[in-house]
């Protein structure tokens, strides 16, 4: 059979690139403070306008000294203290030692800092018991972390709690970022209701919006929840019209399938274009992907893990584009030995949900049992995906798969 065993299926990779190459990143900046920039992307490089450190400082507590004053002598009088932003002044005497802590500035002619540990104080001065010290032991140079103009971050490096600090450190208060996309989202179907309300006889509660929403903000976007849409033409119509009078691009849950009341299609195709509808991918087959005049639309399917899964899967790259987040990338896949089987039929990539551990330096991994594209408790006790490959059938144990790990957008 063909790349697509089932017929109409889009291969997941002609997908994505066929998604992605439409999109355009924004192009809207903001100059935010640096206490607010966390999370957004830099929309120009960030170069450092500094030597960090700015001065040679000490990397010991101990005493600064000269090697030819050490060589004629192993006992040095103190001659003065050099703290941490109190930095020795005044002329240093020969044949004399100067007490120093960690980061404070090296005077002038210091050679060495030997750490107060192979130190001893005597009433002659200060005894030191290390023999071999090289030059410029224990000293940081100038520089040494960074040089003035060093390219610090690239412009397109989405900003993480690692980056904040480091850019302070070299005095920048201010940062040029894409704003962030806005991303309005919401629910569809009569079956669904709001958490805190008693359920009907048919009815369920609205989970994916509470899984949709923090993978937004995860992503990097504003999100705009719009709530839940019940199946009705109008309604959806006015919905979606909001929707993209507000935002960059609107996600929805549900209404994408082959239902008699899923109505988004027709909507789409009235005030915009499908891209595709109808994925080789488990699960998450009835994806859409399209346009509105004023938005980007990605229609999610209305199982809980399906939703999830094409939110991961597909959406956070689109977003990621779009957000100008140059710098993002795909979780890499790590082979694994399976501990359990894993139930698959030919005709469409499988991500199923499975628990890795490392046995003797190797990846294993088992599944978390019920895969069901409604079962999210398998999703909540999973962290990676078992990525089995679309012509692959079922898996026995021993074999070996390839797996994906959780990255940080769904812990």
């Amino acid at each position: 059979m063909g790349c697509c065993d089932a017929p109409g299926l889009m291969p997941l990779e002609d997908a994505m690139d066929k998604m992605l190459s439409r999109i355009k990143p924004i192009q809207t900046t903001l100059r935010l403070p640096l206490a607010e920039a966390l999370g957004y992307v830099l929309a120009e490089d960030v170069l450092s306008p500094i030597f960090v450190p700015p001065f040679d400082n000490s990397a010991m507590d101990g005493y600064a000294i000269r090697l030819q004053d050490l060589a004629q002598s192993s006992t040095l009088p103190l001659a003065g203290k050099s703290f941490a932003g109190q930095p020795f002044e005044g002329e240093w005497p020969l044949g004399t030692c100067i007490r120093i802590m960690t980061g404070a500035k090296i005077p002038e002619g210091c050679d060495a800092v030997i750490m107060q540990e192979n130190t001893q104080v005597t009433d002659d001065g200060i005894l030191f018991t290390q023999t071999d010290v090289k030059p410029q032991n224990n000293i940081r140079p100038c520089g040494d972390d960074i040089k003035q103009g060093d390219l610090v971050l690239a412009k397109g490096s989405r900003l993480s709690p690692r980056d904040i600090p480091m850019i302070a450190s070299l005095g920048i208060s201010h940062l040029t970022v894409v704003r962030k996309p806005k991303v309005a989202f919401f629910s569809t179907g009569d079956e669904l209701k709001p958490l805190g309300e008693p359920l009907a006889d048919g009815q369920i509660y609205d989970s994916n919006r509470y899984g949709i929403k923090p993978l937004i903000e995860n992503f990097g976007c504003e999100a705009i929840d719009l709530g839940i849409i019940p199946d009705c033409p109008t309604k959806l119509k006015e919905t979606f019209e909001k929707a993209q009078s507000l935002a960059d691009a609107v996600v929805t849950s549900g209404g994408v399938s082959v239902g008699e009341a899923d109505y988004t299609k027709d909507i789409l195709e009235e005030l915009g274009e499908i891209g595709f509808w109808k994925l080789a991918i488990k699960p998450g087959k009835p994806f859409a992907f399209g346009a509105l005049s004023n938005a980007w639309f990605c229609g999610l399917p209305g199982n809980p893990v399906s939703a999830v899964l094409t939110m991961y899967v597909l959406v956070q790259p689109m977003l990621a584009k779009l957000g100008g987040n140059t710098q993002w990338s795909a979780p890499e896949s790590i082979p694994a030995i399976t501990k359990t089987a894993f139930k698959k039929a030919p005709g469409r990539t499988d991500y199923q949900r499975g628990i890795y551990t490392l046995e003797n330096g190797q990846f294993v991994v088992e599944t978390t049992g019920n895969q069901s594209s409604g079962a999210f408790r398998s999703m909540s006790l999973a962290n990676c995906f078992v990525v089995l490959e679309r012509e692959r059938g079922r898996v026995e144990v021993g074999e070996t798969v390839q797996i994906q790990l959780f990255n940080s957008t769904l812990y």
